[in-house]
């Protein structure tokens, strides 16, 4: 079987085996030049074998002539989450300035932890404070701890629950999850809805283990809404706009915070303006209300800053 000519970034990572975040950040860093199909960052194998080269010390280290492919003048940003408001941010900022945008679909705690180690660039959170009953600012003032920073809303939008059409089990409210008759399904440590679960399960005094399906995870909203949907289990959390596209019922618990956290540095004030510039943009704001369930009153405000 002959060889691919270029490779996903998926694809470097297993290759090297090291996490997806770590390629994009050589990507980033300009270690490991990358060309745009579509919307898909690919890596040729010319260009992935000079690179490990380069590591092994030899005489063909990736030089600025090998890295033809991402223009010198564009630097490349990683957007971190999974919401498609991300997706719509990036291609406004490479159309407003001269940005590339590498999306990476991690979860908010795990984002803000690559933030800090300064492995990507925007971050998603929304992450849900049972204490203080706010989202987002405690986690990011903790896990951010000696790092300035700039935390801005994109939107607010309905969490709640998710369950099969005609709500069969009669599911309300957090206190009947803990109901013996009563199948959940979870999504994966450090992501919001799992941390909205925790907390709520916690300020209503209900034990994990004592919840049936806690221990099933799931990588996104839409495979919780499937497993609803087929029967898989009887609940799980998640967005209205999912719930639409799954086919099940929604019930609203809810409005998250949803807000995009970069750190403040020297080399990121002119990407922070033109994130800034582009949330407060009546074409971003329209473009993101046209997708249904946002609501974009707070769009572009500064929700919280260090530094």
């Amino acid at each position: 079987m002959t060889e691919p000519q270029s490779y996903t970034i998926e694809e470097i990572a297993s290759l090297l085996k090291v996490s997806k975040l770590t390629v994009y950040d050589l990507v980033k860093k300009g270690k490991l030049p990358a060309f745009r199909v579509g919307r898909q960052m690919r890596i040729t194998a010319d260009d992935l074998r000079r690179y490990i080269d380069g590591q092994k010390g030899e005489t063909s280290p990736v030089s600025s002539a090998v890295s033809r492919p991402v223009e010198a003048a564009v630097r490349p940003i990683i957007i971190s989450g999974q919401d498609a408001a991300l997706d719509l941010l990036g291609v406004h900022l490479e159309k407003n300035g001269p940005y590339q945008s590498l999306r990476t679909y991690t979860s908010s705690l795990n984002g803000l932890i690559a933030l800090y180690k300064g492995q990507c660039d925007i971050v998603s959170v929304h992450l849900f404070d049972g204490q203080t009953g706010e989202y987002n600012r405690p986690y990011v003032e903790k896990l951010l701890t000696g790092h300035a920073y700039i935390m801005v809303n994109v939107m607010r939008r309905p969490i709640g629950f998710y369950v099969s059409k005609g709500n069969p089990r009669s599911i309300q409210t957090w206190r009947d999850l803990g109901r013996s008759d009563v199948v959940i399904v979870n999504r994966e440590k450090g992501a919001g809805a799992r941390v909205l679960l925790d907390e709520q399960l916690r300020l209503h005094g209900l034990s994990p283990s004592a919840i049936r399906g806690y221990e099933r995870e799931e990588t996104s909203h839409l495979s919780v809404a499937s497993a609803v949907a087929s029967g898989l289990a009887d609940v799980g959390i998640g967005t209205e706009k999912v719930a639409r596209m799954a086919g099940v019922e929604f019930i609203p618990l809810m409005n998250e915070q949803y807000d995009v956290v970069m750190l403040r540095t020297p080399e990121n004030e002119s990407l922070i303006a033109s994130v800034l510039d582009v949330l407060r943009s009546d074409s971003f704001r329209a473009e993101l209300e046209a997708l249904g369930g946002y609501d974009v009153s707070q769009t572009g405000r500064i929700m919280a800053e260090r530094g």
